[in-house]
């Protein structure tokens, strides 16, 4: 079993498995972590055949979306429709400084996924992410933001609002600080219950 593990990942291999360059150190190739922990490439590399990265975000087991490997994006691995059908996923606001007074308000599975293909349409990757929300339903939870990003913003034209970037993070901290709220009010009044 060992030796099919080591067969099966060879030194062209370990790019797909760890995160740094592997020595060989002891008759062996080794991982050596940041904190100097090392680790057999063959046992490192066989406990990451089960995880999955997207531009080496890990993802973890319990995303709807999982299946273990190394992907560019999540439209390397399903395709658009299983990916829209998934309701989990985050609400952005993403920005280009091309545009300093617009920010666009969007649903994705993985924020950082979504900021990679926009960044595909600028030559010089200037988009950035500037506060992400996480919703079990990011389909519901953008239209609760369009609502809000309308009622504050000079003007709107589809995603993109004209409104200043702070105010802009600022009605996204307030909205989680009201999830945060409702979240602790269901969890003392289940607590409640028990009691009782």
């Amino acid at each position: 079993m060992k030796q099919m593990l080591l067969s099966k990942f060879k030194k062209a291999d370990l790019s797909n498995y760890t995160k740094g360059e592997a020595v060989f150190e002891d008759g062996d190739w080794w991982y050596k972590s940041p904190s100097g922990y090392r680790q057999r490439v063959s046992t490192h590399a066989a406990k990451n055949t089960n995880r999955m990265f997207v531009n080496g975000k890990y993802i973890p087991s319990s995303h709807p979306l999982h299946k273990p490997g190394r992907y560019k994006s999540l439209d390397d691995v399903w395709s658009h429709e299983k990916i829209e059908s998934t309701k989990e996923g985050d609400v952005y606001i993403i920005v280009n400084d091309a545009w300093p007074e617009w920010v666009k308000v969007g649903k994705a599975s993985i924020a950082e996924d979504r900021l990679n293909g926009y960044q595909t349409s600028s030559p010089f990757r200037d988009y950035s992410i500037i506060a992400t929300l996480t919703a079990e339903d990011r389909h519901v939870k953008e239209r609760e933001m369009h609502k809000a990003f309308t009622h504050f913003a000079d003007e709107r034209r589809g995603e993109w609002f004209k409104i200043d970037r702070i105010k802009a993070i600022n009605i996204f901290n307030v909205h989680a600080m009201n999830e945060l709220s409702k979240e602790l009010e269901n969890e003392k009044t289940s607590s409640k219950r028990k009691t009782s």
